[in-house]
């Protein structure tokens, strides 16, 4: 049986998330975590930046552990409040994408699967912690710094972001199928940049198609595998310069990518490094989670065992060096 013990938590989500009404689902989810000790406060955000506060004031206050609902954005914001301490965060997926969630094999949302948020916290229940890196990135010299837990970068993605967001809540109801319908599109209006970009004091010039930087396996909401040997916890990113112009390259690159083969294209080049720069011409839009992130020049560096992270039993070990503790001890009676 669990070991019934006294911790506490903070479980903050976005209202606006995913396709469904989450208020209700959430007071479940708290009453599923009471059940076996843990006292949960559930804080609902209420505009932009408020999930970085709420996650900050968590740590602030004592909270063992940040609960985070909605999709990935709002996991960027609450690891920017989290970032440095000991304050774990479990992922609850209810956003359009969870491209991390698909990362770590937690059960997703949907109009028809109202309990998945009940069988995730009973994954992370069992799970284990594991400490992994983020990345930390700053547009412009004296900007402010922003972590970060899957990826970031200019290009297609970019644009493409920066084209559909705001979304209007008919499009996340609808789920991911709303990046087809609305974000392939405006990528027809897309044809390349020019961009400087610097891995570890190496220097590389030319016309991209997409310049990513990734710390994690998976891409495109998840439903790519693109750098399948990533670890979260090795203390290096994977740069990718995609090169080319225009349509045809891009085609060809996704095709390569869905295959898992993207770095068999000639013009596509896969690197490793703990610091990069970017800088383009003309100024481009800049991704960071899946959100837009201001513009170029971008600045980026690896942040070595930054963030405590709740993962199930489900996750992939090929995402780790070493196996994390359990969040629960489990006796034998």
């Amino acid at each position: 049986m669990t070991e019934v013990i006294e911790q506490t938590a903070t479980l903050i989500y976005n209202p606006l998330a995913g396709p469904a009404d989450l208020a209700g689902t959430m007071r479940r989810v708290a009453d599923l975590w009471r059940l076996i000790g843990w006292e949960v406060d559930v804080k609902p955000t209420k505009a932009a930046g408020h999930a970085t506060r709420l996650a900050s004031e968590a740590v602030e206050g004592g909270r063992q552990l940040v609960l985070a609902a909605g999709g990935d954005g709002t996991l960027g914001e609450v690891v920017n409040g989290l970032a440095g301490s000991q304050t774990i965060m479990g992922i609850l997926p209810a956003g359009t994408a969870n491209s991390f969630a698909r990362e770590l094999r937690l059960p997703l949302p949907g109009l028809l699967h109202e309990n998945n948020l009940l069988l995730a916290s009973d994954a992370l229940m069992d799970g284990r912690v594991q400490t992994i890196d983020l990345g930390l990135t700053t547009q412009q010299e004296g900007a402010k710094e922003k972590y970060w837990i899957l990826w970031t970068g200019t290009g297609a993605d970019s644009f493409m972001v920066n084209e559909m967001e705001p979304r209007p809540k008919w499009s996340k109801r609808i789920g991911w199928p709303s990046y087809i319908f609305q974000g392939l599109p405006s990528l027809s209006r897309f044809s390349h940049i020019h961009a400087w970009v610097e891995v570890d004091g190496h220097k590389f010039e030319d016309d991209y198609i997409l310049v990513l930087i990734s710390n994690c396996q998976r891409y495109a909401g998840g439903f790519v595998t693109l750098s399948p040997d990533s670890k979260v916890d090795d203390g290096l990113l994977e740069v990718w310069l995609f090169g080319g112009r225009g349509l045809v390259s891009m085609s060809r690159h996704a095709v390569r990518a869905l295959q898992g083969k993207a770095s068999k294209e000639p013009d596509a080049m896969l690197l490793k490094g703990a610091k990069i720069s970017i800088r383009t011409e003309p100024v481009m839009a800049v991704q960071t989670d899946g959100d837009p992130a201001g513009d170029t020049p971008l600045n980026c560096s690896i942040k070595s065992g930054a963030l405590q992270l709740l993962t199930p039993e489900s996750a992939p070990a090929s995402l780790f060096t070493d196996r994390g503790p359990k969040l629960l001890k489990r006796d034998s009676t």
